[in-house]
């Protein structure tokens, strides 16, 4: 009966020991995961899209965005302008926030990156904004529209059509929608501007944020 009890006791204490080094194992991982605090986690990949490269010393813009989005819809003007205006003053790079309230989002987002992959990201950029109205807010996909906007661009079909089949695609997507999330994105569109979210509450507060970075 006393080794029955001491080798219950043995066992609870082994018990307790792998606990507490799950534990501090746990904390460790976070800790390492974690940006140090005040650094800004990356809001840029090697592979994102970049619209206009500033050069040296420019100010990098980040929206992540929904090409079905209302919101980006709306922004659209709004950003080509200050891409005029802050020409060779900033770089401008998009990334991919699908929401799932979109039922057309991923399809665009796939379209474009399609697009990307023979080196037209920016010209489907523009088609997806521009048409918004006509293929938003349909009741099921339709990715033949996004085909159709494809060869009106005079894309390698077959390669368009093998990039969208291709779950390497799908996940090119993802991965910026998940880069997203750990910068707690969770609406579109949503700007980054040297790393610091713009909280968007006015119209021009864009601009005032990459103006104030520009001078800065």
């Amino acid at each position: 009966m006393k080794n029955s009890v001491k080798a219950t006791l043995i066992a609870i204490a082994v018990a307790i020991v792998l606990l507490i080094v799950g534990i501090v194992f746990a904390l460790n991982q976070k800790a390492t995961t974690a940006p140090p605090e005040g650094e800004e986690r990356p809001t840029v990949r090697t592979d994102s899209h970049v619209l206009d490269d500033g050069g040296e010393g420019a100010v990098t813009v980040v929206e992540f965005l929904d090409f079905e989005c209302e919101a980006c819809g709306a922004f659209y003007p709004i950003v080509e302008e200050l891409r005029e205006k802050f020409d060779g003053e900033i770089t401008y790079v998009v990334r991919y926030f699908p929401l799932p309230g979109h039922i057309n989002s991923t399809q665009a987002a796939l379209a474009a990156e399609a697009a990307a992959q023979q080196d037209r990201f920016e010209d489907m950029y523009h088609r997806l904004f521009e048409t918004q109205a006509q293929w938003g807010e349909q009741p099921e996909e339709t990715p033949e529209v996004f085909r159709g906007f494809a060869e009106d661009l005079g894309l390698d079909m077959a390669a368009y059509d093998a990039a969208i089949a291709d779950p390497a695609t799908a996940e090119r997507v993802q991965a910026d929608k998940s880069d997203g999330e750990q910068l707690e994105v969770s609406s579109t569109p949503s700007f980054f501007v040297d790393g610091r979210k713009v909280e968007l509450q006015e119209w021009d507060d864009l601009e005032q944020a990459i103006e104030k970075a520009v001078n800065g």
